[in-house]
């Protein structure tokens, strides 16, 4: 369990939102989102604000490297979910994204970029954002789900994911791209693989059920059977309750595999076994931000860069 993966990043970037709401312009293809009629948005965002607080601050104690930033517009309600719009990789690169809905592309932010150039080795940025211009979009490590050994970006196609964009991201950084069609209870597509979707070193957890084609599915889970991983087949109630959108991450003590108290309430105990030979279960209760469509794998940036200096601790907000 303490061998150290390429998969599994020490470090992530969060964003601290004070004016949290589920976000009216992506409701119309994120079947996950729903709405809390009998909580004030006063209450809402204070719980949220609590419980990245807390996320933050669990992460650091287990030996994370966390930088927190702070978002008070309320221009940004998504703003929660960083790794939409930028992603790290090995080498010293950074990729910028084009976001699917108007008020998500205002969350790029400078500070973050100038952050990580600081603080870690950066040799390049390349920047996709300028595709929104021609309604091409590619939200990130929500759009992909990336495995870092075996260079395979999966991604399910939907209005977040343009396949000429996969492609180009795919030359850049030396991925394979694999894309395929994953759709809800109702036939809905899925808006973003990595709620169907978590790559560990030794696992993976997959809704198998959501991908219609069989071909491609056995062809998905051969792929991620090659590479060493054990599948592990979740339900689409489980992927409902959030069981997909977990994230492994390198800890003080060894791999810990991050996600939702809900996400952890759904899996059984095979499952659960499976994943704690490879890496400690942290579950968190984020069940306000889980209003807004995503869970805990969508509110944590990794950072997969080499950093400059040790850190001298593990929780570091940005200056204001």
């Amino acid at each position: 369990m303490s061998r150290q993966s390429v998969q599994a990043p020490k470090s992530v970037v969060m964003i601290r939102p004070h004016h949290f709401t589920p976000n009216p312009m992506t409701a119309a293809d994120n079947a996950f989102q729903s709405n809390d009629d009998k909580r004030s948005a006063a209450a809402i965002a204070s719980k949220a604000f609590d419980e990245v607080t807390r996320l933050a601050e669990g992460l650091a104690r287990a030996g994370v490297t966390v930088h927190v930033f702070e978002d008070k517009t309320v221009s940004t309600p998504d703003s929660v979910f960083p790794n939409n719009w930028f992603s790290t990789h090995s080498g010293g690169h950074i990729a910028i994204y084009p976001m699917y809905s108007a008020n998500r592309q205002m969350e790029r932010r400078g500070d973050v970029i100038e952050m990580l150039k600081a603080e870690y080795r950066v040799q390049d940025v390349i920047d996709y954002s300028g595709l929104e211009k021609d309604n091409v979009y590619l939200e990130g490590t929500g759009a992909m789900v990336l495995d870092h050994v075996g260079r395979v970006a999966y991604a399910v196609r939907s209005n977040r994911t343009n396949e000429v964009a996969l492609e180009r991201f795919c030359t850049h950084f030396n991925f394979e791209p694999m894309i395929f069609d994953a759709v809800d209870r109702s036939g809905k597509p899925i808006y973003h693989t990595n709620v169907l979707m978590c790559i560990g070193t030794d696992f993976a957890l997959l809704g198998t059920q959501m991908i219609p084609d069989v071909s491609r599915r056995q062809g998905i889970v051969t792929r991620l059977e090659e590479t060493g991983r054990e599948v592990i087949a979740i339900s689409i109630e489980q992927i409902e309750n959030f069981a997909g959108n977990a994230i492994e991450l390198e800890g003080g003590e060894g791999r810990v595999v991050v996600l939702s108290a809900r996400a952890h309430s759904s899996l059984d105990q095979a499952q659960i076994a499976v994943i704690e030979r490879s890496a400690k279960l942290l579950p968190f209760d984020v069940s306000t931000i889980e209003l807004a469509g995503g869970s805990v794998r969508c509110m944590l940036a990794g950072i997969h860069l080499s950093r400059r200096t040790a850190p001298t601790k593990h929780l570091l907000f940005a200056a204001a």
